[in-house]
């Protein structure tokens, strides 16, 4: 059962691989997504981030999207900006324009200062052809308009996209209108009453209903395995935020199609078969 899983997730991710022209050597069996860019160096969801990945050699870059109070995408983690630029207010009480104003790269070190929120296009121009955009819609699906309006304007290519939603009505609801584009719906885990929530059931149930090409799971080893995957009849999936060595191992082995991570070209090292020892001959 467990040969049969993994051997199934490699083969998703080898043909979610071929879709965007990479190769599928035993380097890059995985799309290796720098989480918000390259976040472990540079201010998270800045432009800065976004190029600093592609310099470390990532295969795609994630990005988080709220919607302004004048409804407008902004490229920001949190439902506040108080984490990175100090300023307490919600994303839904600030204009486009006050949200732009705020330094969001100082927080990191002084010399990202004047780092801005991105927009959607902003974002969408640092990626070279080949190389993948995850977006995730942050909202309810009152984002999905919005959302597919910027996109037109920015005339991206389909098949370098992946849209990604915690929230099942948003995430059916891109899939049903972008149905050239790969969707993921995300979890997370928790355990209750000594049990892992969502259970695989509910996953397959929720996958089912939205229709989507797959999940995207928080890398937990310790529930996320081959017995969890074909149980909840998950093929294609990827894991976030995966900083381990051996965590990226655990899920390069299942046959995740993406592992997304702060550190893009320090994990994609980790990954890489290590050389025989002579001494073992």
């Amino acid at each position: 059962m467990k040969a049969k899983t993994v051997g199934a997730g490699l083969a998703q991710a080898t043909l979610f691989l071929l879709g965007v022209g990479l190769m599928a050597t035993p380097s890059r069996a995985q799309l290796i997504v720098a989480h918000r860019g390259a976040s472990h160096d540079a201010p998270e969801n800045t432009v800065a981030a976004f190029e600093l990945a592609w310099e470390q050699d990532a295969d795609g870059i994630e990005g988080d999207f709220h919607l302004t109070k004048d409804r407008r995408l902004i490229c920001v983690h949190d439902y506040d900006m108080k984490r990175v630029s100090g300023d307490r207010r919600k994303v839904t009480d600030l204009t486009f324009d006050e949200i732009r104003k705020l330094d969001v790269g100082a927080w990191k070190d002084s010399r990202f200062k004047g780092e801005h929120p991105p927009t959607l296009t902003e974002m969408l121009e640092t990626v070279p052809n080949g190389k993948k955009a995850v977006i995730e819609l942050k909202t309810g699906p009152e984002i999905v308009d919005p959302f597919l309006a910027e996109l037109g304007d920015a005339g991206f290519p389909h098949e370098q996209l992946v849209v990604i939603a915690f929230d099942g009505e948003t995430i059916a609801e891109c899939k049903r209108r972008l149905p050239d584009v790969r969707c993921h719906w995300l979890t997370s885990f928790k355990k209750e009453a000594g049990k892992w929530r969502p259970d695989a059931s509910t996953v397959k149930q929720t996958a089912t209903k939205a229709g989507v090409d797959g999940v995207g799971f928080k890398g937990a080893p310790e529930v996320l395995d081959a017995e969890f995957l074909t149980e909840s009849g998950v093929g294609e999936f990827h894991v976030w935020t995966i900083d381990a060595p051996e965590v990226a191992r655990h899920f390069q082995q299942l046959g995740a199609v993406g592992i997304t991570t702060n550190r893009p070209a320090w994990i994609r090292s980790q990954l890489k078969p290590k050389p025989a020892d002579p001494a073992a001959d």
